[in-house]
């Protein structure tokens, strides 16, 4: 079984959902981790618009990269250049991605319009999520 990391800068919005995704469309055939350089907390907004699609992430943790030295990681996918730039060095046959998304968590405007930010985030993610999936685990 695979190994998949999902790195972002505070593993709130980005790589949650991508984790959540990557669950769904990996149909058991790979453990999803996510973490961050640093660690904010779920934000709630990602739970919500994850939940609008149908994927429950209220149980999942913010998590910090280091919680995972001891894993052998398959593929890791960051999803911010923050990220990217800081991602630390994980020994093995490694694959890295990366997809800088835009961060939702710095939507602004009117309650609606923050949450239609989300939406589109979401689903550009999912996007990705879907295809990665069905290029490296499912096949």
């Amino acid at each position: 079984m695979k190994n998949i990391l999902v790195l972002c800068t505070g593993n709130s919005c980005r790589s949650q959902i991508a984790h959540g995704y990557l669950e769904l469309f990996s149909a058991g055939k790979a453990n999803i981790y996510s973490a961050g350089i640093e660690t904010h907390g779920v934000n709630p907004k990602a739970i919500q618009v994850m939940a609008e699609d149908g994927v429950d992430i209220s149980a999942h943790t913010s998590n910090h990269v280091d919680e995972y030295r001891d894993v052998n990681f398959d593929y890791v996918i960051t999803v911010c250049d923050n990220a990217n730039e800081a991602c630390p060095y994980f020994p093995g046959n490694v694959q890295r991605f990366h997809h800088n998304f835009p961060d939702p968590a710095k939507a602004t405007g009117t309650p609606d319009e923050i949450m239609q930010q989300f939406r589109q985030i979401r689903d550009m993610i999912k996007t990705y999520a879907f295809n990665f999936a069905d290029h490296y685990v499912n096949i």
